[in-house]
């Protein structure tokens, strides 16, 4: 079977210090998999990373930095000794086949439910969240769908405690082995909670302003690329998403300063959602960050190697593509069909629509 010839979606590139074999990038996606108690990764989800380490670089599922940061059920944590373990095996396994994973830290906020984050010994876990402001809609819980919660409003030592959360589960992934780390900063989780004026009612020198609103993201980056350099940070961005009842006056407008304000730290890369119906984020991201960008949502093969031709691009990532067809770069490179996803089994327990995809002969 002949191979395509396209050393540009193919081939390697690197991402501030990470260095990747190809540029197809396996997106972040909540598959719901964790242990219900103790918000533990396990040897299912180490099974569903090797399988798809051929990957030029996966992104984890959101990985909430504490206990309060939690905002679904079966979704994964990094912040204790023995999660950071469950880590280090998905690492371990990942880099056993030759791949590079990134963890996401994931905050919900406001975006959640106490059904959701209650502990192994009964207590639950605060729902917190720039202002008191509940979001509109529900969220699935084991007892079923539930409308989310009214959150509390962040206090000075709450704001200060969070960036610390973020900042330790950042030293606990590089101890844990992953090659970097990425902040979530779209679908109406807490940073963007921050940066949006439906959501931040603020008064102090978090809300009101612009740049009073920006100031939180900026800190927590500045922070977490304190760890270890910002050239292993990347950060997630989908200005205009109005997921999870988020809204702004401007989101252009607000997303413009803040990558202006980013720029220079010299980020590994930006990870840009398009919504080519409603805006350009590409444009927007281009036009305010000058570092590497992988861009997102609904690329084909062919799609992918053509936004490739324009330098800063560094690479595509896929992520439905991924859960059916764990050997996707095999795929691409032997221009071998795609298997399609099966939706039933997206967030449901278990190896079934999960790790049980088959790979095509070799």
């Amino acid at each position: 079977m002949s191979v395509i010839e396209n050393s540009t979606l193919l081939g390697p590139v690197k991402l501030g210090r990470i260095e990747l074999a190809n540029r197809v990038v396996m997106a972040p996606m909540t598959r719901s998999r964790a242990d219900v108690m103790g918000d533990m990764p396990n040897a299912l989800m180490t099974e569903y990373y090797r399988q798809r380490a051929g990957a030029g670089l996966i992104i984890t599922e959101g990985t909430h930095p504490s206990a309060e940061g939690k905002g679904y059920c079966r979704t994964p944590g990094l912040y204790n000794a023995a999660q950071q373990q469950a880590w280090a095996d998905i690492c371990a396994a990942v880099h056993g086949q030759g791949g590079k994973i990134v963890l996401q830290l994931m905050h919900c906020g406001r975006v959640a439910h106490p059904a959701n984050k209650v502990a192994e010994d009964g207590s639950v876990a605060r729902t917190i969240a720039p202002s008191a402001l509940a979001a509109k809609g529900q969220v699935y819980t084991e007892d079923g769908m539930q409308d989310f919660v009214m959150p509390e409003a962040m206090t000075q030592a709450d704001i200060e405690q969070t960036i610390a959360d973020y900042v330790a589960a950042t030293r606990r992934a590089f101890a844990a082995g992953f090659d970097g780390v990425e902040l979530h900063c779209t679908s109406g989780y807490l940073p963007a909670q921050f940066l949006s004026t439906g959501t931040n009612h603020r008064t102090d020198q978090y809300g009101g302003s612009l740049q009073n609103r920006l100031r939180f993201v900026l800190d927590l980056v500045a922070a977490m690329a304190a760890v270890d350099g910002a050239d292993r940070l990347g950060m997630r961005i989908c200005p205009g998403n109005p997921f999870n009842d988020l809204a702004d006056d401007n989101n252009q407008e607000t997303f413009a300063a803040l990558l202006q304000a980013l720029d220079p730290l010299g980020l590994a890369y930006l990870h840009v959602i398009r919504m080519p119906k409603i805006q350009d984020n590409v444009a927007l991201a281009k036009a305010n960050f000058s570092g590497p960008l992988i861009l997102n949502e609904s690329y084909n093969q062919q799609e992918a190697a053509a936004a490739l031709a324009t330098p800063q691009i560094a690479g595509i990532s896929f992520g439905r593509a991924f859960i059916a067809n764990p050997d996707l770069v095999h795929r691409f490179q032997h221009a071998l069909p795609l298997s399609n996803i099966d939706p039933s089994t997206l967030y449901t327990p278990g190896a079934k629509g999960y790790c049980d995809y088959p790979v095509a002969p070799a």
